[in-house]
């Protein structure tokens, strides 16, 4: 059975927040109140909704302007290993729900501050150093590393007018050598990194099943 993501929308009507209190048992109420809305952001950073992903430990934060069909978003997940020394990526699939044709944007550090690459995965080769071209316009590309020492990524994607639920995935490394990602574990959080996501009104978020994939290490 697929995992279920919790979302959660910031300000709620206060009758909804009562009803909510009046019928949902403790066990609900504690996962409506998950943990991405607790992350704290530099000044000038804050995001329409958030949602608590299913795999990684990781949380996705962005407002989506559909008049414009511009995603303003943060994602954020720690890196196994050693503080500094791993990779965290997200990105858009538009033509299918796994790893490769997607869109990812992927942070590292690189001489002491992270750096954000893209990546196009259309085949199954190493990542290279630089970045490539991706689908989405992708601006105000930037990454840092919060108290808790989760690398949170941040951009703006232009999307194609009227999409407003996507593929999403997802995923965490523990090197970078060189300039270049190295590839990621294969522990079951890992194959389950993927999902849907509605980017407006209340729709449901749910994590794909898990599929069998080669690591986007080997995708370009």
């Amino acid at each position: 059975m697929a995992a279920a993501t919790t979302m959660h929308h910031r300000r709620r009507p206060i009758l909804q927040l009562v009803l909510l209190f009046l019928v949902a048992s403790p066990a609900a109420m504690l996962a409506a109140g998950g943990a991405c809305e607790s992350e704290e952001f530099p000044a000038g950073r804050s995001y329409a909704t958030c949602a608590d992903l299913p795999a990684l430990g990781a949380s996705l934060h962005w407002t989506y302007d559909a008049a414009a069909s511009s995603l303003s978003l943060a994602f954020a997940a720690k890196p196994p290993g050693a503080s500094g020394a791993g990779w965290v990526a997200w990105g858009i699939n538009p033509t299918g729900d796994g790893m490769k044709g997607a869109q990812t944007l992927l942070a590292f550090k690189s001489s002491g501050a992270y750096v954000v690459n893209t990546y196009n995965l259309t085949g199954y080769r190493p990542l290279s150093a630089a970045s490539t071209p991706i689908t989405f316009e992708a601006t105000e590309l930037a990454a840092d590393e919060g108290a808790d020492g989760k690398v949170r990524l941040y951009s703006t994607l232009q999307l194609p007018k009227g999409m407003e639920a996507v593929n999403h995935i997802w995923q965490v490394g523990s090197t970078v050598a060189n300039g270049v990602p190295a590839k990621h574990a294969f522990a079951q959080e890992n194959l389950e990194a993927k999902g849907s996501l509605v980017l407006t009104g209340a729709g449901a978020t749910e994590a794909a099943p898990a599929p069998v994939f080669i690591s986007h290490d080997y995708l370009d």
